[in-house]
């Protein structure tokens, strides 16, 4: 199937006003993919809007967030079911840093229905890191049934390797995102354990616009997928 597992909603700051579930859905089938995830910053509070556009469109939709740690490191958290995404929402909750914000410097934070329409805004800024740590947070997506999975991993702000400089060969995730085949390379030639036996490797946008939403370029089966939650199993 093909597929684009880190989108953002108009809930991320950083994200356009238009990225909204039924934008987002309609888009992906525009595009002609099966599979999508939004993955918003230390949210999930939209997810239960676009899981209703997703069911009236036809696109498989995988429940996601995107964390980022004490150390600004971001991780992909994805759940099977939306159930288990809200109910990671209330540990983020717990973890999440209050900061207030102009929206008008860091951009809205939209909630909304599955017909589009804005039912609050939140708060606290989402773009910041939530106090608990790389491990921690691993940890707490296993503990409610989901699967850990670095963020473009390779050349990026807020990437394990630019803000840690490896990755530790102890760490209990189970996937790494890249936007490219090369740097699959890169990353198995310097922590030569990792394997794509061991790994489940992602492809994705991480779009912050409509336009950014993959083409039906990158494909994965439904084993490669499940591999995912091998930990929950």
């Amino acid at each position: 199937m093909h597929y684009d597992l880190h989108i953002h909603s108009c809930l991320s700051p950083c994200a356009d006003d238009d990225m909204t579930p039924n934008n987002i859905c309609n888009m992906a089938v525009i595009k002609g993919l099966d599979a999508i995830a939004v993955t918003d910053h230390n949210s999930c509070r939209n997810l239960p809007a676009i899981d209703r556009c997703a069911e009236r469109t036809g696109i498989r939709l995988i429940y996601g967030c995107e964390l980022q740690t004490i150390e600004e490191v971001h991780v992909l958290g994805y759940f099977r079911t939306l159930q288990d995404a809200l109910r990671m929402q209330s540990w983020i909750d717990e973890k999440l840093i209050r900061t207030e914000y102009d929206p008008k410097y860091f951009g809205h934070e939209l909630i909304m229905n599955e017909n589009d329409e804005v039912c609050s805004e939140e708060k606290s800024l989402l773009i910041t890191s939530l106090h608990a740590s790389l491990e921690e947070t691993v940890e707490a997506i296993h503990l409610h049934c989901g699967a850990a999975v670095l963020a473009h991993a390779v050349g990026r702000t807020n990437s394990i390797l630019v803000q840690l400089g490896f990755i530790p060969k102890e760490l209990p995730y189970d996937g790494i995102e890249v936007k490219k085949i090369e740097d699959m390379s890169t990353i198995k030639k310097s922590h030569p354990w990792i394997s794509d036996e061991s790994t489940v490797w992602l492809i994705d946008s991480d779009a912050h616009r409509l336009i950014d939403i993959s083409e039906p370029i990158h494909e994965i089966n439904e084993e490669q997928l499940q591999r995912l939650w091998r930990r929950n199993l």
